[in-house]
């Protein structure tokens, strides 16, 4: 069973500036929550809201002990309701959920230890989702991203996830830099992930806690989200292909720190 996204006490030192406040609602109160993994995940998940649950005879059977645990039930249905509800193109594996969007998580109220992964404008569901799934697999503490060039955490995202929206935090910031900022205050090194990284990530003594920052696929970092790195690395390929797809490096990066980076 999934450990359940939690909000622990606040450990940060207050920071000089405001770190910037995540978004207080998602674009809609309602959102549709689909793929037996997102919605186990949801449903084991103390802070998610359990509304209206359709599911094939199949995938309520699968889903039987989660739903249990939380005294849920489920609704059956056949896949044709699913695909009206949907789309006739969306890989629901026969269940629905319909839920409201999590409580939004404040930066200081993580404790500052561990592995945060940052996210600068990376729009793209299907990279956001694979990433938190690499984030949840690899037991980091959470994921930063902007307010503002960041996917809605619903449906799509929940999916490519497979979980791991309701197992890792997400914490929206107004500004990245000032968030990165309060990161460094709080003792973590900053390590932002490039292509022209002066130094390999292979080759960078990583101590904990840690933030590992990474790029829209293109774009890369930008300018102030550098600056306000520690270090700038790269990760090293042989390949004619040089360059990652960001949710792919956000696993290496995440692998590599998990094997070796240090307390301080």
């Amino acid at each position: 069973m999934p450990r359940p996204q939690n909000r622990p006490s606040r450990r940060f030192r207050p920071s000089r500036g405001k770190p910037g406040n995540p978004r207080r609602t998602a674009d809609s109160d309602r959102i549709l929550l689909y793929g037996l993994h997102a919605v186990e995940a949801a449903i084991a998940n103390p802070n998610r809201t359990i509304g209206r649950l359709l599911a094939t005879e199949n995938a309520a059977r699968r889903l039987d002990s989660a739903l249990k645990a939380r005294g849920a039930t489920a609704e059956l249905a056949i896949p044709r309701q699913l695909d009206r509800l949907l789309g006739s193109d969306t890989v629901h594996q026969g269940v629905v959920l319909e839920t409201a969007p999590l409580p939004p998580v404040e930066l200081e109220e993580l404790r500052p230890e561990g592995i945060f992964l940052v996210l600068d404008q990376v729009t793209d569901p299907q990279n956001v989702g694979a990433v938190l799934r690499s984030a949840a697999a690899f037991g980091a503490a959470a994921l930063v991203m902007p307010e503002r060039h960041s996917p809605p955490l619903t449906g799509a995202l929940a999916k490519a996830a497979s979980g791991g929206l309701d197992i890792v935090p997400v914490i929206l910031v107004r500004n990245l830099a000032q968030a990165l900022g309060h990161l460094g205050d709080a003792g973590f090194l900053r390590v932002g992930l490039a292509e022209e990284g002066s130094e390999s990530l292979e080759d960078t003594e990583l101590t904990l806690p840690l933030a590992l920052v990474l790029g829209a696929e293109g774009k890369g970092l930008r300018q102030l989200t550098r600056e306000t790195c520690d270090r700038l690395c790269r990760i090293s390929t042989k390949g004619p292909l040089a360059s990652l797809n960001v949710s792919n490096a956000a696993a290496i990066a995440l692998h590599w720190a998990r094997a070796t980076a240090r307390a301080r």
